[in-house]
């Protein structure tokens, strides 16, 4: 099936709106094709009604009875370790980075800028070097070995400072 994030009892999402938003949330029951029933008893979200339309499914699933108590939720949510793979979520991961990036100060902002710009310059100084390489043998890369052998045999040839030179 090519969707498979389907409204249903048990299925984690994730709070976009009001007081709860960025709280993962446990559909318990659903009420109508606009409204269920959420409940949060680790993300401190008491049992209450939702509106879909602010909700955002993840694929995450825990199992529960319809319409479970509180109680049978938190202990599914515990056993399934569902906060540890939600940090390691690349969803989180970017949550994460996007609230550490906001909460910069000038003076990280500007660290950030330097370390970036000082990045970049090694980066353009390989990459000018490849260029380099690549259009005097048409190689992106020289071997050692392959440079070696070269330089053998142009002594061979006939001069130590001709081979020096490549």
């Amino acid at each position: 099936q090519p969707f498979e994030r389907f409204v249903q009892t048990g299925r984690i999402a994730k709070a976009s709106a009001g007081p709860l938003k960025g709280r993962l949330v446990a559909i318990v029951d659903v009420i109508d094709q606009n409204r269920v029933l959420v409940d949060g008893p680790l993300t401190g979200v008491p049992r209450q009604e939702y509106r879909l339309s602010n909700l955002h499914l993840t694929k995450y699933r825990i199992k529960f009875p319809f319409t479970a108590p509180t109680r049978i939720v938190r202990k599914a949510w515990v056993d399934s370790d569902l906060k540890a793979q939600w940090k390691v979520s690349p969803w989180s991961v970017k949550a994460q980075n996007i609230c550490k990036r906001s909460q910069l100060s000038d003076f990280d902002r500007f660290k950030l800028r330097y370390a970036k710009r000082q990045r970049n310059k090694l980066l353009t100084i390989a990459f000018n070097t490849l260029k380099k390489r690549t259009k005097f043998d048409g190689t992106p890369r020289v071997l050692k070995k392959d440079r070696r052998e070269r330089l053998r045999a142009e002594k061979a040839k006939g001069g130590k400072k001709a081979a020096a030179k490549k």
